[in-house]
């Protein structure tokens, strides 16, 4: 007999795709089936007219659940010599192989639970896991593939009658949705003390939004991760949890329950809050009103994010007022996950513990986000993103697992034209991290049938992920390629825009291994994905006391006042009087534990240390640059067009195409301008002596684009003046990945298999 079949790949697990395909075949009279297997979707149809067939392919491409994306159809013709009995269409039960289908993100609960929720006849009223084919968790809640109940953290709890029903019914949106789950067979939500003792065990929730609306700081057991929250509204609260939890000002994440909390919203910040993906959004402050100071002190934004999941909705209906949802964790270490941590870790934060017994299996971090003035930006990437596949326009012929970085660790796996990027995972400087990213691999490995042909690593020896990557590649007999660190920040850029040729790339961060063990930060290079020559950029500065200099600014602003200012000394006396800076310059001039490094991070520490804006202990990372750019934003020289700003030149190049940071701090020290004005003409400088070397080497090496990369360049006023400085060129920044560490790996990854020998999409 004559047949069809019909290969369909891309997120077509666990979305509601084959009670869609049932769906549709009924409505066209086809008879046939439909099953899950490794390689995604298989859908078998006997004897379909041509009619009936194009009716069906096209409504298959055009009328897909929320969730589901096809990547590929591929289409055969099929002879039966033994026919398949297909009386009508049916759903088959599902089939492991080869795995080539994609795992969907944990997705913000449907309007449709959502008004199951809070439906007083509805048999899920108030019932904290409701879910459908449509939301829920998914990520989160996997051990291994198929995605099917047996393989996730619901296979504790069987089915009631009622729920099996629904998970049979392929008229049912609740049908083979995995997680799906009501108050008579499904986990349970309870309240408890420090000591883990029992407190509320009926009515948790509205017991834990007055413990709140009191002042209390309770941890909340999430999807992927516990937060710790309280009232946003309560001063005195909000600095006693950043008292317990040792976070004297990084900024802080507020839970509004909707959008009617907030004010003066665009249409794409409205689309990104109320997103699947429900990340935190970054937010003028003016728009997120009666919020404490202490949320995000001396900046203008704060990150917002709504309810994600039924018991987030519940306890922030029933607390009706904004709520700190900060990450669940002791200074340093990464969130906890089970219930049993959370109180042997978090007793000394939070005064209550909501838990539920769904176990998290994948940590998933809130993702973030921004709206910036050149599209979305992504400052961290991981629940309701990952592990979402970025499809590129090449071929890779190994499989590659790339190992990132050692801070905002994310690592990446590379097969064929797949690229996907873990959710972040942290600093690996600390133990448990490090721990989670080993099993992380593992299980990456495991869920897709992964097995690494080539590692790519930093090139910066001393990283834990390039010993990693070495014993990964020892362990199964592969090779392994060292990658420049800042080459691998340009070619993420280069991958995610589908750009194959010669780029120039300013790459503007922190810390980096480059060319001949020299430490990078701010570079200019001539890239292509194979290939990275340095052509210039920031002049090295010792780094006085190593890893010290990145957490104390005073230290970068000596090393840049001893190295170019000629008066240093007494400026020195004057500014680092509370500190012992002539043990320091001592320590430079001896070369003593000052190794050198052209770091555009540690020049905005020295910046924001010589207007008086820092502490004298940094708390996290790109605090003092966050302040500048705040502090520049104030100038009036920021609202004025490009052609309209009148500045001499402070950062000029010199001879060997390094901006001169001599004739810069000799300029910028003695002028009697207002602090804001400062910050603002530092940010024009840097921004205009890159632009002009970027320019420089373009048209040198005949280069049309221009690729942004580093940390650095999340810096709004940055970026927008140096894309308005090169207006003339095509400027490539990160949008779906962060510019900083957190999308390193792509670029790695991308790079291994281009010298591995990736071949065009057409061959």
């Amino acid at each position: 007999m004559q047949g069809i079949e019909l290969r369909i790949k891309g997120k077509v697990q666990g979305v509601g795709f084959r009670p869609f395909v049932w769906l549709l075949a009924n409505q066209y009279g086809l008879r046939g089936d439909v099953n899950n297997d490794g390689q995604g979707v298989l859908i078998r149809l006997l004897e379909p007219t041509a009619q009936q067939l194009q009716q069906f392919l096209h409504d298959l491409q055009t009328q897909l659940p929320p969730l589901a994306l096809i990547t590929d159809i591929q289409q055969q013709e099929k002879q039966w010599e033994n026919p398949p009995h297909f009386e009508d269409f049916e759903i088959r039960e599902s089939e492991n192989n080869a795995m080539d289908t994609q795992i969907v993100p944990d997705a913000a609960t449907c309007p449709a639970c959502l008004k199951d929720l809070f439906d007083p006849t509805n048999r899920r009223y108030h019932y904290s896991f409701t879910n459908c084919t449509h939301c829920g968790p998914r990520f989160t809640i996997i051990k291994a593939i198929p995605y099917d109940r047996k393989n996730t953290s619901m296979a504790d709890f069987p089915f009631c009658p009622d729920c099996a029903e629904e998970y049979k019914n392929p008229a049912d949106r609740r049908f083979h949705a995995q997680p799906n789950a009501c108050a008579v067979c499904g986990p349970h939500v309870w309240l408890s003390d420090q000591k883990g003792e029992l407190i509320d065990e009926k009515t948790p929730i509205k017991t834990t939004a007055l413990f709140l609306q009191q002042g209390k700081i309770v941890a909340v057991k999430g999807i992927g991760g516990f937060h710790l929250a309280c009232d946003a509204t309560q001063a005195h609260v909000v600095q006693l949890l950043r008292d317990r939890k040792r976070r004297p000002s990084k900024p802080l994440a507020v839970m509004v329950p909707d959008v009617s909390f907030l004010k003066e919203l665009t249409k794409t910040e409205i689309r990104l809050l109320t997103s699947t993906a429900a990340p935190i959004v970054l937010l003028a402050k003016h728009k997120v009103p009666s919020l404490a100071e202490q949320i995000a002190p001396q900046l203008n934004e704060i990150g917002v994010m709504l309810p994600s999941n039924p018991l987030q909705h519940l306890l922030l209906r029933e607390v009706n007022r904004p709520l700190v949802m900060t990450s669940a964790n002791p200074s340093g270490q990464p969130p906890v996950l089970d219930n049993t941590s959370a109180v042997e870790c978090l007793s000394d934060l939070a005064d209550y513990f909501l838990c539920h017994n769904r176990d998290i299996l994948q940590r998933a971090d809130d993702s973030l986000v921004r709206l910036a003035f050149d599209g979305v930006e992504t400052l961290r990437r991981a629940r309701g993103y990952v592990p979402d596949e970025t499809l590129l326009d090449q071929h890779s012929p190994s499989n590659v697992l790339a190992l990132g970085s050692d801070l905002k660790n994310t690592f990446c796996l590379l097969r064929q034209n797949k690229a996907i990027v873990s959710q972040h995972i942290g600093d690996t400087s600390n133990e448990k991290v490090r721990s989670q990213l080993e099993a992380n691999i593992t299980l990456f490995c495991q869920i897709y049938q992964f097995k690494p042909e080539l590692i790519a690593i930093d090139s910066h020896a001393g990283y834990f992920t390039h010993e990693v990557g070495k014993r990964l590649a020892a362990q199964h007999q592969i090779p392994y390629v060292e990658v420049l660190h800042h080459h691998a920040h340009i070619v993420s850029v280069m991958a995610e825009h589908h750009c194959h040729e010669q780029v120039i790339g300013l790459a503007l961060d922190g810390i980096g291994m480059g060319e001949n063990g020299q430490l990078w930060g701010g570079e200019c290079l001539l890239v292509d994905e194979k290939h990275c020559h340095y052509l210039g950029g920031l002049p090295a500065v010792a780094l006085p006391g190593g890893d010290l200099a990145a957490k104390q600014p005073w230290r970068n602003w000596l090393a840049h006042l001893h190295q170019f200012v000629p008066n240093w000394q007494e400026i020195s006396a004057q500014t680092c009087a509370d500190y012992d800076w002539p043990l320091l310059a001592k320590a430079i001039d001896r070369n003593l534990n000052s190794p050198t490094i052209s770091s555009a991070g540690r020049l905005f520490d020295a910046v924001a240390f010589g207007l008086g804006i820092t502490p004298p202990q940094l708390s996290w990372e790109g605090e003092a640059a966050c302040q500048l750019e705040v502090l520049a934003s104030q100038s009036a020289l920021a609202s004025l067009p490009l052609d309209k700003i009148e500045l001499p030149t402070l950062m000029p190049l010199n001879a060997e195409n390094k901006l001169d940071l001599a004739h810069f701090w000799q300029a910028w020290i003695t002028p009697d301008s207002s602090n804001a004005d400062k910050a603002f003409i530092f940010h024009y400088a840097l921004a205009e002596g890159f632009a002009h070397l970027a320019r420089q080497q373009a048209q040198r090496h005949q280069c049309k684009t221009i690729v942004l990369s580093g940390g650095v360049w999340h810096n709004q006023l940055l970026r927008r003046l140096i894309k308005e400085h090169l207006a003339e060129f095509k400027i490539l920044s990160a949008h779906q990945f962060p510019m900083g560490d957190g999308g390193l790996s792509l670029g790695q990854a991308v790079i291994a298999a281009q010298l591995s020998g990736f071949r065009p999409m057409a061959e």
